[in-house]
C-alpha cells in the first residue's frame, strides 16, 4: 500500500507549507524505517518558491544516522488508499519528521537521486518529480533513514518536498 509524506504538517485550514532551506545543508524531510519493514520508493519531488542565490543541490539518500527533526504525527504520513492501514514508520524527533535543526554525523549513505539547482533557473528549474520504474525502485533498509536534503549555500529558498513509498516485508 502506498503512502505519502511532506516536509510539513498535514494541511487543514491552510495550504501545504513550504520550509526554508537555510544556507547550509539541511534535511527537509526524514523517514525512519521500523525494525520490521523496509520501504520501497515510488516517487519523490520538490518545488521551490524562488531560485537559490547560488547554485545548490537537493538530494535523496539513505543514511545510518538520524537528523534531529520536527516530529511527524500519524496524520502526516497518510495512506493513499482512504481505507488503508497506518504506516509503520517510526515517528519522533530522531525518526520521521521534517525541518532538521541538527544534521547528525552520517558515516554511511546511499544516494538515490541528486538534483542541481541553478541560481538563474527559470520556472522549469523550480520543480522536480521522479517516478521509478518497478525494477529500479530503491529500497531503504530496516532501521535506516531516508532523507531529502537541500544545500543552498548563500540564500535560503522556500521548498516543499514529498516522498511516495510503500512498505515491504
Amino acid at each position: 500500500m502506498p503512502y505519502i509524506t511532506w516536509n510539513g504538517p498535514a494541511p487543514t485550514t491552510a495550504a501545504q507549507q513550504s520550509v526554508t532551506t537555510g544556507t547550509a545543508i539541511k534535511t527537509m524531510l526524514q523517514l525512519a524505517t521500523p525494525s520490521s519493514r523496509q520501504i520501497q520508493l515510488l516517487e519523490w519531488g520538490f518545488s521551490l518558491d524562488d531560485p537559490p542565490g547560488a547554485d545548490g543541490v537537493v538530494e535523496l539518500l539513505q543514511t545510518d544516522v538520524a537528523a534531529t527533526v520536527t516530529a511527524h504525527v500519524a496524520s502526516g504520513v497518510p495512506p493513499l488508499d482512504p481505507n488503508g492501514t497506518p504506516s509503520l514508520l517510526a515517528l519522533g524527533t530522531s525518526a520521521t519528521g521534517y525541518t532538521a535543526s541538527a544534521e547528525g554525523t552520517t558515516t554511511a549513505s546511499r544516494v538515490f537521486d541528486s538534483v542541481s539547482l541553478s541560481s538563474v533557473s527559470g520556472e522549469s528549474g523550480l520543480q522536480y518529480v521522479r517516478q521509478w520504474m518497478p525494477d529500479t525502485r530503491p529500497i531503504v533498509a530496516v532501521s535506516k533513514f531516508l532523507r531529502v536534503r537541500a544545500t543552498t549555500p548563500t540564500t535560503a529558498s522556500d521548498l516543499r518536498c514529498w516522498v511516495i513509498f510503500q512498505e515491504v516485508g
